[in-house]
């Protein structure tokens, strides 16, 4: 007589999250395939043609791991692929490495001590993939999403804007059908790329074609002075646009208030706001309509956190953006637009640009709407074998 099959065995129970310590901190620069060119003010993000680099950081703690992602745009920010790596490398893992997984606001106390601040948070893209692999980490020892951890998950579903940047009148048709296709109906245009005629030409266009109705913004990446700032507004009234995303530099917080004060368009701010004590002087000032939310840019999920709580509390309207992540990025991004209830179109737009051929199971995206993902952490699995095998070693070869 043979023996009887044995049962499965149990699944393994949740880590004990008071026991967790922080073990290894790992980076992987990667090559990324790039679907299509995208540019702003400040120059190229994505060429066609040409990999994307990305910065991937894996945490692991008694046996679980988290990742994180951090996005070097030079033509955005001060950080490149280079200076994340030796920041995590060099400075945040040392400084984080044994203690506790599950202090996440220690955490990011020993990352201001390690790489201080400046006029605003500093080293923020490299301190967010740590802090994001964290988050991850813990979600999954716990075996629970995001939402679940923080005990706040307000919508299921995310919609998606569809990004319209460097293309000529003549071309802006064809962007804009495209995003129709895919089930896209929310658009978003980088002005600040060609003179002030053509780029209100080009929303002009955009509008025409999307149709009335479609929500619309404009994003000009600091590209402006306030004079240009109040004349593109001037042209771009009547045309249903939502939002001016940063249309002044970052640090001028002046030309800011004044703007705000006589622009017939809602100020929205994205590249000022690098910390909530940010948010907090720009609302002080009443130099503010429309606070954009964006993961990296604030350091992590857990200042993101402050500021978008600093934004509902103060009466502050909130808008999601992202730094044209793959899907680690973006599935951290959408945890925090849930947990917060943004229910207006989010410029997440890596899927757009960027392939991510490291996720396995991932975030789900149909007719131009995220879902927010349901399995622990982030809900996205990484192919480890997969990131390494795209992995690059940017500090002795060089970007590729």
């Amino acid at each position: 007589m043979s023996p009887e099959p044995s049962a499965p065995p149990a699944p393994a129970p949740p880590a004990n999250l008071r026991d967790l310590r922080i073990e290894r901190v790992e980076t992987f620069a990667v090559a990324l395939p790039t679907r299509r060119s995208f540019g702003v003010a400040g120059g190229a993000v994505a060429v066609a043609g040409r990999p994307s680099l990305r910065v991937l950081v894996k945490v692991s703690a008694d046996g679980v791991s988290g990742w994180g992602e951090a996005t070097p745009i030079p033509a955005w920010t001060y950080e490149t692929a280079e200076s994340i790596v030796t920041t995590v490398d060099r400075y945040l893992a040392p400084a984080v490495i044994g203690r506790p997984a599950w202090d996440l606001d220690g955490a990011n106390a020993a990352f201001e001590r390690a790489i201080n601040r400046g006029f605003s948070i500093g080293a923020p893209l490299a301190k967010s993939a740590v802090d994001v692999a964290l988050h991850d980490l813990l979600g999954r020892a716990a075996g629970v999403p995001l939402g679940v951890l923080w005990g706040r998950r307000r919508t299921e579903r995310i919609e998606l804007g569809w990004i319209v940047s460097g293309q000529s009148v003549p071309e802006v048709g064809d962007s804009v059908a495209e995003g129709r296709d895919l089930g896209y109906g929310a658009f978003k245009v980088k002005i600040g790329l060609h003179d002030e005629a053509t780029d209100a030409a080009v929303v002009e266009a955009v509008r025409a074609h999307a149709g009335d109705g479609a929500p619309l913004w404009v994003d000009a990446n600091q590209g402006y002075t306030v004079h240009a700032a109040l004349r593109m507004a001037g042209r771009l009234r009547g045309l249903e646009v939502t939002a001016f995303e940063q249309p002044l530099p970052a640090n001028d917080v002046a030309g800011l208030r004044r703007l705000r004060e006589t622009c017939p368009i809602p100020v929205a701010l994205d590249e000022s706001l690098r910390h909530p004590s940010d948010l907090s002087t720009f609302v002080r000032l009443e130099a503010i309509d429309i606070a954009i939310a964006k993961v990296q840019r604030n350091g992590g999920l857990t200042l993101s956190r402050r500021l978008c709580a600093l934004a509902e509390d103060s009466g502050v309207q909130l808008m999601g953006s992202g730094l044209t992540d793959s899907d680690l990025g973006l599935a951290a991004s959408l945890h925090l637009f849930a947990a917060h209830g943004i229910d207006t179109p989010v410029d997440l737009n890596g899927r757009q640009f960027v392939e991510s051929p490291y996720a396995g199971p991932t975030v789900r995206v149909e007719g131009g709407t995220a879902h927010v993902p349901d399995g622990p952490g982030l809900g996205v699995e990484v192919d480890e074998a997969e990131v390494r095998r795209l992995a690059v070693d940017v500090l002795t070869t060089g970007v590729p």
